[in-house]
């Protein structure tokens, strides 16, 4: 099965020459991580103090890795991506705010995407982070199960309430809605509200979908509870399966506050940690839903596997494969032309608001090295092929 990921011809279909060579470029670079922590610096610097670099940014990084400024914005790269039966998921990826205007401002651009996924078969899937919509720390006390006090509990009413709206909504319209995993010390809280969303609105089918980050090892035992209480309630689970992104600052804070590490001992234990909880997940069908969001080949192929060895249709509703946009085509464009189900997150928002997102998927390629070398030969290979 290893070989369907090197049809280079397929991967890069949309792409032009010069797109093509923009991402070797951007690739390149990401592989030096001095000139990363660099950029990284110079681009922060640069919107601080609102120096004209947006329209470079634009032109760049961003276009590569985001679908536009806007949903309206987006809808191009998504007519494009679904031309080759690849879907989007549009991921308003404005993050880190404190206020309440932009938790209820981003609730009512969900709720608009929801009527977007409703029009388009090509966006089968609505997504929101928790603190999209709430204040972490707000989270975070309330999994320490510490008292809030009268405004704080007005706080969480509101939160509750937005949650509430946009699962009823997608519920309504009969639309999918992912909601990203965050650090572990306020996923607690969210992963018992999104549990309250599902026992509500999941009773004939998976609508509401949590994320399970696999470099925890605590995720499958979690998932197997779950399941009992779902089998209880009369409730099926959807399930957004990702090995996790936020590994450095879960072990910083570990060791720092003198805990535990909730993350697994090695990248080996996490890929194990993700193929068992995948292979679970495939044998409970029957309650659980499937995002396999993974830029990892072997964990894909070992989905097709399971598919295939439990007569499981490649195009099963109840399984779907994830990858970001601006990487990894070669697993999505290639699984799409063999029809499974393929969808790529679309990251959008204003160019400056969506820079925390571009630097920390910069950091995450830099780290990971053979994600990058993986995707510099892939690149390397269709450009030889082009010129040939």
């Amino acid at each position: 099965m290893k070989e369907i990921f090197e049809d280079t011809a397929t991967a890069f279909s949309l792409k032009t020459d010069s797109e093509l060579e923009r991402a070797y470029f951007l690739f390149k670079m990401i592989a030096n991580e001095p000139l990363v922590k660099m950029g990284t610096l110079m681009t922060n610097f640069a919107l601080k103090a609102h120096l004209p670099v947006e329209s470079l940014i634009r032109a760049t990084v961003f276009d590569h890795f985001c679908g536009g400024v806007s949903e309206e914005d987006c809808l191009p790269v998504v007519d494009r991506l679904f031309e080759k039966k690849v879907c989007s998921v549009l991921d308003y990826s404005v993050e880190g705010k404190q206020e309440e205007d932009p938790f209820d401002n981003a609730t009512n651009i969900i709720l608009k995407i929801l009527d977007f996924v409703k029009e388009k078969n090509a966006i089968p899937f609505a997504v929101f982070k928790p603190t999209g919509f709430g204040r972490f720390a707000l989270y975070q006390k309330i999994g320490d199960k510490l008292p809030l006090t009268e405004s704080e509990e007005a706080e969480w009413q509101r939160v509750v309430t937005r949650f509430d709206k946009v699962c009823k909504k997608a519920y309504d319209l009969d639309v999918s809605l992912l909601i990203d995993g965050e650090e572990s010390w306020m996923q607690d809280a969210a992963d018992e509200l999104v549990e309250e969303m599902m026992a509500k609105y999941n009773k004939k089918k998976a609508i509401v979908f949590n994320t399970l980050q696999t470099y925890r090892w605590d995720r499958l035992s979690y998932l197997k509870e779950l399941q009992k209480r779902a089998l209880k309630g009369g409730f099926k689970i959807g399930m957004k399966i990702v090995r996790g992104a936020y590994l450095e600052k879960e072990n910083d804070r570990a060791k720092e506050k003198g805990y535990p590490t909730p993350i697994c001992a090695s990248k080996e234990a996490t890929d194990i940690n993700f193929d068992s909880t995948i292979a679970y997940m495939v044998g409970h069908l029957d309650v659980i839903s499937i995002f396999s969001g993974t830029h990892n080949e072997d964990s894909c192929i070992k989905l097709m596997q399971l598919m295939e060895q439990n007569n499981i249709a490649i195009n099963d509703e109840r399984i779907w494969f994830g990858q970001l946009y601006g990487m990894s085509d070669h697993i999505s464009f290639n699984l799409a032309d063999k029809g499974y189900n393929i969808a790529k997150y679309l990251p959008f928002g204003p160019v400056k608001d969506v820079m925390p997102y571009l630097i920390r998927r910069a950091e995450e390629n830099t780290s990971v090295a053979g994600q990058t070398t993986r995707e510099l030969a892939l690149l390397k290979q269709e450009r030889k092929r082009r010129k040939m």
